[in-house]
C-alpha cells in the first residue's frame, strides 16, 4: 500500500513522536506522586535511561510503547510498507531494552516495565487500583524484575 502523504510529511511527522515524557509515562508518575511517592526522571548515570528512578526502592520503571518495542498486543501491527525496515528496528529496540535492563539488574536495581497497553487498559477499568495499584504492590514487594501489559503483572 502507498503512504497516503509524501516522504517529507512522513518524516516530519515520525520525528514529532517522542520519546520521553509520553502520555503513558505521564500517566504513571501523576498517579504515583499522587500517592506519596517521589521519584527522580531519566537518571543519565542508569543504563536504558529509566523513565521514573525510585532510589528508596531500589526501583527502576521503563514506560514501553508497544509498537516501538514491538510487543505482542493488539496495539503491534508491523506496517505494510518498509517491512524489512521496522522488523530490523524494532528487533534493534528489543536487544537494547533486554541488554539495558540486564546491566541494571546488575547493578542492583529492580526492574519493572509497564507497556503502553497496561495504561490504555487501565483507563478502561480504575487506573488507580489497575495500573498504579499493581506498581505500588510490586514497589512494596522485592520482585527482581516484573512486567505490567493489558493482562496484568507477570514477574519472577
Amino acid at each position: 500500500m502507498v503512504d497516503v502523504v509524501d516522504k517529507a510529511t512522513r518524516s516530519r511527522m515520525m520525528s514529532g513522536i517522542r520519546g520521553k515524557n509520553t502520555h503513558p509515562e505521564i500517566f504513571v508518575r501523576k498517579g504515583l506522586h499522587a500517592t506519596g511517592f517521589r521519584f527522580r526522571l531519566h537518571a543519565k548515570n542508569i543504563p536504558g535511561r529509566p523513565d521514573i528512578v525510585l532510589p528508596k526502592y531500589r526501583a527502576l520503571i521503563s514506560v514501553r510503547g508497544c509498537f516501538w518495542h514491538g510487543h505482542d498486543c493488539r496495539y503491534f501491527k508491523v506496517p505494510s510498507t518498509r517491512t524489512e525496515f521496522w522488523l530490523a528496528k524494532i528487533e534493534s529496540n528489543r536487544s537494547r531494552d533486554m541488554r539495558d535492563v540486564a546491566r541494571q539488574q546488575e547493578d542492583g536495581w529492580r526492574t519493572l516495565v509497564i507497556w503502553e497497553c497496561a495504561v490504555r487498559a487501565g483507563r478502561r477499568v480504575d487506573p488507580l487500583l489497575d495500573v498504579i495499584g499493581l506498581t505500588i504492590d510490586w514497589l512494596r514487594s522485592v520482585s527482581a524484575h516484573a512486567e505490567m501489559s493489558e493482562n496484568g503483572m507477570v514477574g519472577d
